[in-house]
């Protein structure tokens, strides 16, 4: 089908082979090579489409977008035009440097309209899967913030502020499953003068952002790089709840946003989010790299660095990632990147607490656990058992221990998981015979699985942070999703199994049987793949 892009045209849709619109008589094939095929979506300023590239080998799809204002007063459209060139430009600029932003095509006017082409990117937005799948848990929403936390970096670094981050404008990228933000149309460069006062009337006349999304600072016409991280915070409420900010309710004497009430997460995670969500922008986090490093989770590390781009001989192309940390400088001083500086700080943190915090009974695996907020949700206990959750829930611990014996068998499993609990964090299930059963979602962080029996399991997202997996048969098991991060998987068969979109990295893979297995869009390394049976 060819698409007509004459905004008046009563009957758009056109046969493939026309040459001009047989409702209106306009050209089809915009500028002798792009053929429109159908409409993605319109906002304020302009409309986006989808096309086909003639003029190159394999007709490869593109995404075209047309100025098309809804209002046409002077200053709107002067507006219009000036974020449609920074959006042509700031995608030039940044776009051959960031895989996970679109490349920009081209740029040109035809018919008194203003075009832009950009790089298709397939995949379904974060709204899209949330729709479809439901919400994200606790460690999924940290593993997004790892993989975009570097791309909010590195444009903030290239000065720009993109104004409009939100889960309809973050696509997992089908092909390899990395996140991609788009719709840079709504963008602002940081410290750049008004060239005139009629720019500056057009740019003040409009707040530009997505209500509920973008903070008050932004909504007053003043963004800062902040502002982003403000989105970005009410982007994993979203992830967390499946709930829009209009359907959550603001406290009307500090201009809040309402959400704890609706999430299960540790409370050191719910400190991070707040501060995110700080309503003054002073309280706020203000690099995006202070959200990593408060998150304080080593694992989540390597991702940064695997995402972060390198800027010394680039030409202009795109740039592949550095799969490790930076070493120590050839005088054994401080790592060069940001990401080996905030390792380096999180272990030596690491081993002082665990060398001065080890109270009598608590072992350092409990220490691990409650750090990374992966323990049983205890928060304190009074000396009748009553106590709280890490959502303030009170509970009653008492007798819980009976309740939940740290050795279980495969009946005791799969009778608790029905019951709806998910968490068997540092529980020795070694050598449980559970084929085909159904624990997606469930967390095994530190747990003894060795020599279970997984085969055909479905355990979509499951954690096995850190677990022990040695020689556990896991064909045909279903990992989509999984973290597996320094867990042991040391002589598994994992022959068969659906691993697209698990994080693997710094699992221990020797030997592992992944003959069959589906690794797309998996996180791991060569050096990983090197040590396993494939």
């Amino acid at each position: 089908m060819s698409y007509c892009l004459n905004p008046v045209c009563p009957t758009p849709q056109n046969h493939t082979d026309n040459e001009l619109c047989q409702a209106c008589g306009t050209k089809l094939l915009l500028r002798d090579r792009y053929r429109v095929v159908q409409m993605l979506g319109q906002g304020g300023f302009g409309a986006t489409f989808l096309a086909i590239d003639e003029s190159l080998p394999g007709k490869p799809n593109s995404v075209i977008k047309q100025l098309r204002p809804s209002a046409t007063a002077p200053h709107v459209m002067d507006m219009a035009r000036e974020l449609f060139k920074r959006e042509a430009e700031t995608l030039g600029r940044i776009g051959s440097k960031c895989p996970q932003v679109p490349r920009l095509l081209d740029y040109f006017e035809a018919n008194q309209e203003f075009y832009l082409v950009q790089e298709y990117v397939s995949g379904f937005t974060l709204q899209q899967e949330v729709k479809r799948d439901g919400p994200l848990i606790e460690h999924q929403v940290k593993q997004f913030l790892s993989e975009i936390l570097p791309v909010l970096k590195f444009i903030h670094e290239n000065r720009v502020i993109h104004r409009d981050i939100k889960p309809a404008n973050i696509i997992r990228r089908a092909q390899d499953a990395k996140l991609v933000l788009i719709d840079f149309g709504a963008v602002k460069y940081q410290h750049q003068p008004s060239q005139n006062a009629s720019e500056h009337t057009a740019f003040t006349s409009y707040a530009i952002g997505t209500p509920g999304f973008a903070p008050p600072e932004q909504m007053a016409m003043r963004p800062v790089p902040a502002s982003d991280l403000y989105a970005l915070g009410v982007t994993c409420i979203y992830l967390l709840t499946g709930k829009s900010p209009k359907d959550l309710d603001y406290d009307p004497s500090t201009g809040e946003l309402l959400w704890q009430k609706y999430v299960h997460i540790s409370d050191h995670f719910v400190g991070v989010l707040k501060k995110m969500l700080e309503v003054s922008v002073r309280h706020r986090y203000q690099l995006a790299e202070d959200i990593f490093r408060d998150l304080d989770l080593e694992p989540y590390l390597q991702s940064l660095q695997d995402s972060m781009l390198s800027s010394k001989g680039n030409t202009g192309g795109r740039k592949s990632f550095n799969p490790r940390l930076d070493a120590p400088d050839s005088a054994g001083g401080t790592p060069s990147s940001p990401a080996a500086r905030a390792a380096m700080a999180i272990r030596a943190r690491q081993n002082k607490s665990d060398a001065t915090s080890l109270q009598p009974g608590l072992t350092r695996s409990r220490v691990l656990d409650s750090r990374a907020g992966l323990s049983a949700p205890l928060r304190s206990r009074d000396s009748s058992g009553q106590g709280r959750d890490s959502v303030g829930r009170s509970r009653d611990f008492s007798g819980e221990k009976a309740k939940m014996p740290i050795r279980l068998d495969a009946q005791s499993l799969q009778s608790y998981y029905t019951k709806g609990k998910r968490d068997f964090a540092s529980h020795d299930l070694n050598s449980l015979n559970l084929p085909r059963v159904n624990l997606s979602g469930a967390m095994f962080h530190q747990s003894n699985l060795s020599k279970v029996n997984f085969q055909g399991a479905n355990l979509i997202s499951a954690d096995f942070g850190r677990a022990n997996l040695s020689r556990a048969n896991l064909r045909d098991s279903n990992l989509t999703r999984a973290y597996l991060s320094n867990a042991d998987l040391e002589g598994a068969d994992l022959r068969g199994a659906d691993l697209s979109a698990a994080y693997l990295l710094n699992a221990n893979l020797r030997g592992a049987n992944l003959c069959g297995a589906n690794l797309s869009g998996a996180k791991l390394t060569e050096d990983q793949l090197a040590m396993a049976r494939t």
